[in-house]
C-alpha cells in the first residue's frame, strides 16, 4: 500500500512516524512545502520573548529523522492538485518548477491551517508580520530588535502571549481587538478582568471594541500607524493574529467540509472519501461538550489524530475519542487553563447550564505561603454533566483542568466530582481539594432547592 502525506508539521508527522513504526512495509510519500517539520509555533512567543534561546529548540523531529524511519521526504514540495477519482496528486518542486504526478492508494491531509489575512488597506506594508512558523518567528525576533512600538492585531492565545514578550523585552505595545475583552474564546469576564489588570499595570494599551480599517506607512512603504473604527495608533511594527484557516482548498467539492473549509472525519479519522485520512489544523474535532463537530486548532489536538491515523492506517483500528479543546496559558505570574464550554460558548450553543464557582487558597493557612485560586465549572441544567471549566492562579493548578477534561469526556456528574479520592499533603493542597468542594458546593445548592420543593 502506498500512503501519501501532504504537509508535516504535528499531525503529519505523528502520522508518519505513528505509521512507520507499526508497519514499516507500507511506502510512505511525504511532500512538504517548507524545509522543515514539526515546528512548534506556540513557542514563538518564548522564542521572542528569550525563554527558548533556541530556535532550534522548537522542532521536536526532522526530515532526516522521518526519512530514517523509511518515508520518502520531499522538502519544498507543493501538492498542486488531487484527483480523487483517479488517486493521483499533481506536485510541484518549488526549488526546481518542475511538476510530476504522483499515485496513491490513502492520502493523508495534514495541511494545518494557515493565518487570516484581513483584506485591509495597506495590509501589504513592510513590517506587517504573521506569526505562524519559523521564518516568521526569526523575522519577528529580526524586526522587533531595534524598534519601539510593537501592536498586535487579535487577542487569543498567541497574540496575548506575544504582547508579554514583547512588553518583557521593553516595548511600547497596543493590542487591538473587535471584541470587549481579551482571550475570550477560552475564558470569561472574570477571568480576563485579572489578565487585563495586569496589562494596564504594564502600560499596556488595550483598544478593544475596535477593528483595523486601514494601514498608513512611509516613504520607505514601511508601515508607520495602524487607523481602526475608533481611533489612530502610531507603531513600527504589526503583527496580525486574527485566527486561522484550515489549508483545504485542495479538497474543495472532493470530501465533505465546514463552512469554513475544515474536513469532516469519523471516528477512524476518514473524511467522507475512505481513502482520504485528515488529521490537526486541517480537519474539523469531535467536540465532546455539545457532540458537535467543530473546527478547534490545537497542536494537542493534531498530535493525537496523527497518531490515529497511522494506527488506523497500519490496520490497528482505533477510534477518536473527541475533544474538549482543553489549553492552558502563563501570562505574568498567572496560571490559567480551560477545558469545554465557557459561559460564552455555552450560551452561544444554547445549551441550559448552571455553575460553581470557587475563590480559595491553594494550600492551608498555616503554610508559609498560599496563593488564591479562581475556579468555575459549568455543568448540564438537566444531567449535572460537567460541560467546561476555567481556573487562575499564581500557583499552578491548571492539571485540574485536565481532570476536568477527563470528567466532561467520560460524562462525570458535578455531584460526583465531589467525592473523588484525591490525595492531601499541605505542601499541594488542602485537605479538600478545590474540585471536592466544587462538586459539594453544587450538591448543597441541589439538595437546597429540593428541601425548598418539600417545604412548598
Amino acid at each position: 500500500m502506498k500512503v501519501i502525506v501532504i504537509g508535516c508539521t504535528h499531525a503529519g508527522t505523528a502520522a508518519v512516524k505513528t505509521l512507520a513504526k507499526l508497519n514499516n512495509n507500507i511506502d510512505i510519500t511525504v511532500y512538504e512545502k517548507n524545509n522543515n517539520v514539526s515546528f512548534l509555533s506556540c513557542g514563538i512567543a518564548l522564542y521572542v520573548g528569550g525563554v527558548a534561546k533556541d530556535v532550534n529548540q522548537l522542532f521536536y523531529s526532522s526530515p532526516d529523522e522521518l526519512a530514517s524511519l523509511g518515508a520518502k521526504m520531499f522538502m519544498e514540495h507543493e501538492v498542486l492538485e488531487i484527483n480523487s477519482e483517479k488517486k493521483q496528486v499533481v506536485v510541484k518542486d518549488l526549488q526546481t518548477g518542475k511538476e510530476k504526478v504522483d499515485i496513491y492508494d490513502k492520502l493523508v491531509m495534514t495541511t494545518g491551517s494557515w493565518p487570516i489575512i484581513p483584506p485591509i488597506e495597506g495590509i501589504n506594508l513592510d513590517n506587517i508580520l504573521l506569526s505562524k512558523n519559523f521564518n516568521q518567528a526569526n523575522e519577528i525576533i529580526a524586526k522587533a530588535k531595534d524598534i519601539k512600538h510593537i501592536t498586535v492585531i487579535g487577542a487569543g492565545y498567541i497574540g496575548v502571549e506575544l504582547v508579554e514578550a514583547f512588553a518583557l523585552n521593553g516595548k511600547q505595545v497596543t493590542l487591538i481587538d473587535g471584541e470587549d475583552r481579551i482571550l475570550n474564546k477560552y475564558l470569561d469576564k472574570e477571568f480576563t478582568d485579572i489578565v487585563e489588570t495586569e496589562f494596564a499595570a504594564r502600560n499596556i494599551e488595550l483598544a478593544l471594541q475596535q477593528t483595523v480599517v486601514k494601514f498608513e506607512g512611509n516613504e520607505q512603504g514601511q508601515v508607520t500607524k495602524v487607523v481602526t473604527t475608533k481611533g489612530e495608533y502610531q507603531t513600527d511594527l504589526v503583527i496580525l493574529c486574527v485566527g486561522f484557516r484550515p489549508n483545504t482548498a485542495l479538497l474543495k467539492g472532493k470530501v465533505d467540509i465546514l463552512p469554513n473549509g475544515a474536513i469532516k472525519i469519523n471516528e477512524y479519522m476518514q473524511s467522507s472519501d475512505p481513502d482520504i485520512y485528515a488529521a490537526g489544523d486541517s480537519c474539523a474535532v469531535n467536540y465532546n461538550p455539545t457532540g458537535e463537530q467543530v473546527y478547534i486548532p490545537l497542536a494537542t489536538n493534531a498530535v493525537r489524530m496523527g497518531t490515529l491515523v497511522g494506527y488506523n492506517l497500519a490496520g490497528q483500528k482505533l477510534k477518536y475519542m473527541g475533544t474538549q479543546g482543553t489549553s492552558g496559558l502563563h501570562i505574568f505570574g498567572y496560571n490559567m487553563a480551560s477545558t469545554g464550554l465557557t459561559e460564552v460558548s455555552a450560551a452561544a450553543a444554547k445549551v441550559a447550564y448552571e455553575k460553581v464557582e470557587i475563590a480559595e487558597n491553594n494550600r492551608p493557612e498555616f503554610m508559609p505561603s498560599f496563593d488564591p485560586v479562581q475556579l468555575k465549572i459549568l455543568f448540564d441544567k438537566v444531567t449535572r454533566q460537567i460541560l467546561g471549566a476555567q481556573i487562575i492562579s499564581k500557583a499552578d493548578m491548571t492539571q485540574m483542568i485536565n481532570t476536568i477534561s477527563v470528567c466532561i469526556q467520560t460524562k462525570m456528574t458535578v455531584e460526583e466530582l465531589g467525592f473523588i479520592d484525591f490525595f492531601f499533603q499541605p505542601h499541594f493542597n488542602k485537605p479538600w481539594n478545590t474540585l471536592n468542594q466544587a462538586g459539594l458546593v453544587a450538591l448543597e445548592a441541589s439538595k437546597g432547592r429540593d428541601r425548598e420543593k418539600v417545604k412548598n
